[in-house]
Formats: C-alpha cells, sequence, structure tokens
C-alpha cells in the first residue's frame, strides 16, 4: 500500500492467517478481512443491539451497527493522516463490537454476572469467538479467518489468565508488548466516536441539554464559537456544529500528539511499535482530562439516568431469565443450539454448556432478546 510509514501494518510484515488462503486478487489481505466483517451475521445483528437506547425506542437513536460505522469513519480518517494502514483500521473499527450483548452494557454486565462461575463474560473477548468460531460461512473453517492484525486489534483488553489460553494472541498481555498502531488509532476512535454520539443522543431525547454540557471545558468552548459565529442558528443545528467540531477538535489533537510521539519514540518497524513502553497513539495531557470531564458527565447525568437506568433493569432481567431458563433445561434452546450446548457440555461439562447459552444470548438481537423472553414467561406467548 503506497504512503505508508515504515512502522505501519502491511502485507509483507503480517503474521498472516490461521488457515492459510491463496493472496486475493484485487484486494489486500486487511481489505478481505473488511469486507468478511461486513458481509457477517454478527455484523448484521449490530442494526438492532443497543449503543444507549434500546432499538424500539426512536428510529434516530444510534445502534451498534451506526456507531461501528462512525468508528470506522474516523479512524480511516485519522490512518490516514498518520500515514498507517486505513484497511486495517477500518476492519479493526467495524469488528470491534461483534460479540456485544443485546442492550449494550447492561445486557454485558448481567450475562458476566450469570457467567461468573464459568469463566465470566467479556465482550472483546467474545467479538474474537464471533471472528474464530462462531460465524459459520466458509467451507474450510470454522470464523472469518482474519488475519493476526486484525484479531490483534478486536482484542483490546485481556485478562492475564485468558491471556495464557490465547497463543500467540495472548503473548502480549503476558509480555506487556503493544499492539499495531492500527490498533490503537481504532481504540481512540471507538472513545472519540461514542462519547460524542452519546451527547448527541442524549440531546436528542432530552435528557441532557445544552446548559448542563457547559459545565464540561470542551463542550463550552465549542458552543461559545459556534453561538458567536451563528447566533441566531437553530438549536438542533447548534447541537449538530458542537458535536461535530469537538470530534474533530479530538481528532486533530490525537493525530498532531501521535505525530509528536512517533517524531520522539523514531520506530523503524511495527516490531519498534510492538516493543514500545507504552502506546504511542494518544490525546494530549489537557485534551485527555477534558475527555475524561465529558465522559464522568456521562456517567453522572446521562447513562443513570432514569429512562436508561429502567432499560437497563429490565434488560438484566431478560438476559438473566434467558441464561437461568436455558442453563437449568438445554431443551428449551433451538435445536442447532442445543447440540452445540451438548457438544461443549461433553468436552467442558457445565463450562461448556454456560459458554454454549452465553454465545446463543450473545448473538441475539434487542428484540429477539425480548422475543424469547415473552415466549418462555409469558404464558400467552406460546411459540
Amino acid at each position: 500500500m503506497n504512503g505508508l510509514a515504515p512502522y505501519a501494518a502491511n502485507e509483507t510484515n503480517s503474521r498472516g492467517r490461521k488457515y492459510p488462503e491463496p493472496a486475493p486478487t484485487y484486494r489486500t489481505e486487511f481489505q478481505r478481512d473488511r469486507d468478511r466483517i461486513v458481509h457477517s451475521t454478527a455484523f448484521r445483528r449490530l442494526e438492532y443491539k443497543t449503543q444507549v437506547f434500546v432499538n424500539h425506542e426512536g428510529d434516530l437513536f444510534r445502534t451498534r451497527l451506526t456507531h461501528s460505522i462512525e468508528v470506522a469513519q474516523i479512524g480511516r480518517a485519522m490512518a490516514r493522516a498518520l500515514h498507517l494502514n486505513e484497511d486495517l483500521t477500518e476492519a479493526i473499527s467495524l469488528a470491534h463490537d461483534l460479540g456485544h450483548t443485546p442492550f449494550g452494557h447492561a445486557g454485558q454486565d448481567a450475562l458476566n454476572h450469570c457467567m461468573r462461575d464459568f469463566g465470566g463474560f467479556e465482550h472483546n473477548l467474545q467479538s474474537l469467538r464471533v471472528v474464530e468460531d462462531l460465524e459459520e460461512k466458509y467451507a474450510d473453517f470454522n470464523g472469518l479467518n482474519l488475519t493476526y492484525e486484525a484479531r490483534e486489534g478486536i482484542l483490546k483488553h485481556c485478562s492475564p489468565r485468558h491471556a495464557q489460553t490465547l497463543g500467540q494472541l495472548g503473548e502480549r498481555f503476558i509480555n506487556k508488548h503493544q499492539p499495531s498502531l492500527e490498533a490503537q488509532l481504532a481504540n481512540l476512535a471507538d472513545e472519540i466516536a461514542y462519547n460524542n454520539h452519546d451527547v448527541d443522543d442524549g440531546i436528542r431525547a432530552q435528557l441532557i441539554g445544552l446548559d448542563q454540557l457547559s459545565e464540561i471545558p470542551l463542550f463550552s468552548q465549542i458552543r461559545i464559537e459556534v453561538e458567536k459565529s451563528y447566533p441566531t442558528i437553530e438549536e438542533r443545528r447548534k447541537t449538530h456544529e458542537i458535536v461535530r467540531r469537538m470530534i474533530d477538535r479530538l481528532a486533530n489533537d490525537l493525530i498532531e500528539t501521535t505525530t509528536r510521539n512517533l517524531a520522539k519514540a523514531r520506530p523503524q518497524s511495527l516490531a519498534d511499535v510492538r516493543n514500545a513502553k507504552s502506546p504511542l497513539v494518544s490525546f494530549s495531557p489537557e485534551i485527555q482530562q477534558q475527555n475524561l470531564a465529558l465522559k464522568r458527565f456521562l456517567r453522572e447525568n446521562l447513562y443513570s439516568q432514569y429512562r436508561v437506568y429502567r432499560m437497563a433493569k429490565k434488560a438484566r432481567i431478560v438476559v438473566s431469565d434467558l441464561f437461568n431458563a436455558f442453563f437449568e433445561d438445554p431443551k428449551l434452546l433451538p435445536q442447532k443450539h442445543l447440540n452445540r450446548a451438548r457438544n461443549m457440555e461433553n468436552n467442558s461439562g457445565d463450562t461448556g454448556r454456560a459458554r454454549a447459552i452465553a454465545d446463543y444470548i450473545a448473538g441475539m438481537t434487542d428484540r429477539y432478546a425480548i422475543m424469547e423472553h415473552g415466549k418462555l414467561f409469558e404464558p400467552i406467548r406460546l411459540t
């Protein structure tokens, strides 16, 4: 790929795929990764999985799918500015939430609680399970057979206990190495996207307002700029203008700070990036503090709002009820998932059965989970 920095990921320094395949004719290996992700069943399901607001609450709120697309757009633009691999950044960005449960973080927390005696549940690890095992499309292998670099980027976090089970992919967590710059970039593109777009959705839902947000320096500074330039602008356009400028400011700061970090560290190869003592992609200290203040504000003023909290409470009930019912009586599972649960139980006992049930529930969309719960727990709905 022309114009790449010497420390960027590319096909010549890739660690390849688990199952060797002929090289693509008219695409790069990382474009092939991206395309497999876009065509996966798990990616399509993201359309009906919660970001903050459950899907049926409104057509204009973001879902996991629109969020993933927005992360990819932000990540790709920054990768280009930094002469990094745009295709790999895009692939990681599009795949990072493939393993997320229905109902957002409430669903994840509930499933993790249900799995507490069976290894727990973490959506990064589940995203890896999706691309390595759970997708069933290809004749020669389970999963999507993505490149090492794409799978490395999907696995943002991992405990030492889990890392021990992941072979080469887990080594960086054990040895305290860094992932590729593209993986680091996708991680922070995710943060830029969800903070700022949660602001937009929160205002749209009338759960937070411009005056409240003006307590946050990042928001306040840009609001003043916008109102000075457009004193009569209508509220909705004002909100969009502020949010887009916040994204721009964060992205520009990340590009400029990362450029300085790279000039100081002087990596000459991807190996140098991996051996760095700390991530090289970062915000400046000032912007990092402003971004943390925005995250705290959202946690205290949006995610704890009664509408969000009540839906989260209901989500935890739905996920917990489903898990407990399926675990106590696996014959309630659809035949395909029952067969998988039995096979995994034969291999790993109760832990295998629990993991198969977690795979099934994590793959559900919001509305499918609600429908399954209704069939099992509302007597009037028998089918």
